[in-house]
């Protein structure tokens, strides 16, 4: 039997366990007709009080290098585990340390301010010269940039609509070696909002990214289109989060909500 616990954060839906699972206990575990149903497992391990380290496996048993949304559930968890009502907490993650501060609010769940690392704003992919090499016929035509969060991303502010999410999305993250995810946005309200649609690498079309965010609001950042410095809101289709972009070095803080859903047992 494995213990779980179900969280979710602006509706990226994790299930957190401290025990090892395989890959294809990980696509079983996510499945939403036969399994408990996640976007991903958060596998968490050397558990001291509030710090840990946090394994992320995407629903189709990838691990990629972070996942804000899977971070801010993780501190919860941990300041739940613990039985206090604020604190900060330490995650250690592929990406590296990721330093939060927690506060848990009236309905239960968790408000979380968390270090996101920093942002590496790269330059405009190439995408012909990758659909040639792929020998692929399926060529977005809109521009992209390259941002690394501790994880790859590919941002576009070219005009879309949510259909783009699908038919785009699958074809970037594969002309990119190793894969990406895929953020389509817009700037609203003058530069302090930024509307953002995910695909995310080894999912799929995602409510909320949290990595996704910071890198959209990265990219956006650096061409003048929102402010440094200042909190963003970057609302995606779960709800929104906060994003300040440090003009200096890039630095990223994010801050939203993560909820426990329930607790369970399951067999393998």
């Amino acid at each position: 039997m494995l213990r779980f616990e179900k969280w979710e954060g602006l509706g990226n839906d994790f299930i957190l366990v401290e025990a090892e699972v395989a890959a294809l206990q990980v696509r079983s575990l996510c499945d939403r007709h036969t399994g408990v149903g996640a976007d991903g497992v958060l596998v968490l391990g050397a558990v001291d009080g509030l710090s840990c380290r946090m394994i992320v496996l995407n629903a189709d048993g990838s691990r990629p290098e972070m996942c804000g949304n899977g971070l801010r559930c993780v501190a919860g968890y941990l300041m739940d585990r613990a039985g206090a009502e604020s604190g900060e907490v330490v995650v250690a993650t592929d990406a590296g340390p990721r330093r939060c501060k927690v506060e848990r609010q009236p309905d239960g769940s968790y408000r979380v301010a968390a270090d996101m690392g920093v942002a590496v704003v790269g330059e405009p992919l190439d995408l012909a010269a990758a659909a040639d090499r792929a020998q692929s016929g399926r060529l977005p035509t809109r521009p992209f940039t390259a941002v690394s969060v501790g994880n790859p991303h590919a941002v576009s502010f070219a005009p879309f609509v949510s259909e783009d999410v699908d038919e785009l999305g699958p074809v970037v993250d594969r002309l990119v070696p190793g894969g990406t995810n895929v953020e389509l946005c817009q700037v609203a309200d003058g530069g302090k909002r930024l509307e953002v649609a995910v695909w995310e690498r080894g999912v799929g079309r995602t409510r909320a990214c949290g990595t996704g965010a910071c890198a959209a609001a990265a990219a956006a950042a650096a061409a003048g289109r929102v402010p440094f410095d200042e909190p963003v809101d970057v609302a995606l289709a779960g709800g929104v989060l906060e994003i300040v972009v440090a003009r200096q070095d890039g630095a990223l803080t994010m801050t939203g909500l993560a909820r426990r859903v329930f607790v369970g047992e399951t067999h393998l």
